[in-house]
């Protein structure tokens, strides 16, 4: 009860400005977009191509003729981005790549790197 007072008086008191009769203006608070990562497959001379298809599909979505495309930019240049996430969610996804390819016993490999 009191505080429903307190609210009221103040509110009759200030129109919205100071006791001085100056405007007072709340700051808007900044936003900072959150860092963006790439995850990128590794080559290696032991995962087979379909493999990397597969994981391109399963784990970023892309279509079968996207995947491909990724999939020999790791064959030829070593290296391939899969997508652009936020750190975390970028993370996750190269760990549970990882992961799925050592239940498949292959060797490839994926991290990330600050876009």
């Amino acid at each position: 009860m009191l505080r429903v007072k307190w609210l009221v008086s103040q509110s009759e008191e200030s129109d919205g400005g100071s006791p001085d009769g100056k405007t007072l203006t709340r700051p808007k608070p900044t936003i900072k977009r959150p860092s963006l990562y790439k995850v990128l497959l590794l080559n290696d001379d032991f995962t087979p191509m379909d493999f990397v298809v597969q994981v391109l599909t399963k784990f970023f979505n892309k279509s079968q003729d996207e995947a491909t495309r990724i999939m020999l930019e790791v064959h030829e240049k070593g290296r391939g981005v899969c997508g652009i996430f936020t750190r975390e969610i970028a993370e996750t996804k190269a760990a549970r790549v990882v992961q799925f390819a050592q239940e498949h016993e292959h060797p490839l490999q994926a991290r990330i790197e600050p876009v």
